[in-house]
């Protein structure tokens, strides 16, 4: 049953809930790709505008990170765990301070399992200030639940919740847990 339920929690990690675009001011196609990105969007029409802006536009420092960023994302939200990796790390080798690679390098590593290399990425998300922390604490407890760390998942769960009240993911994921005290002796 566990088992189950972390697959259905990783397959809406790849269909995007829990995904950071960067904002990206730059050309025509820089600006699409944002857009698309932070709109949730992930087809071809999209992530053409990325790799238009990658190959054909003029992008400096964060702006071309961050279009490899959004250009993961995108990929990410399909399943394309190898081809997401390539674009966040494209983005890191750019700008290695840019928290949003991180948390969604750290997400691509939770989709394929890789629950150690996901937690670090999301560790250092997290310890840069990536701008929506509750998607990283999310993805956090996923990469806990799949190193059996309920106790740890079960409070960034919480956590994420606390950050964004109402939000829908860490909402159904608690409802899983049941916490209860332990008994002291006498």
């Amino acid at each position: 049953m566990r088992t189950f339920v972390l697959a259905v929690a990783l397959a809406a990690l790849s269909a995007g809930g829990a995904r950071a675009a960067v904002t990206v001011f730059g050309s025509d196609s820089a600006t699409q790709c944002s857009k698309a990105a932070i709109d949730g969007k992930s087809d071809a029409a999209s992530e053409n505008y990325c790799t238009r802006a990658l190959n054909e536009d003029t992008l400096m420092g964060d702006d071309r990170a961050g279009t490899f960023v959004n250009r993961g994302v995108m990929k990410l939200r399909r399943g394309q765990f190898e081809a997401s990796h390539a674009d966040f790390d494209a983005a890191l080798a750019l700008a290695p301070k840019m928290a949003e690679a991180w948390v969604n390098r750290g997400a691509m590593w939770v989709g394929e399992r890789q629950y150690q290399s996901g937690l670090a990425d999301l560790n250092r998300a997290l310890e840069l200030g990536v701008k929506e922390p509750e998607k990283a604490y999310y993805d956090r407890a996923l990469a806990y639940e799949g190193m059996d760390d309920e106790k740890a998942a079960y409070f960034d769960y919480q956590k994420a919740l606390e950050l964004r009240p109402n939000w829908e993911l860490p909402q159904h994921e608690l409802l899983r847990f049941h916490v209860t005290r332990p008994t002291l002796p006498g």
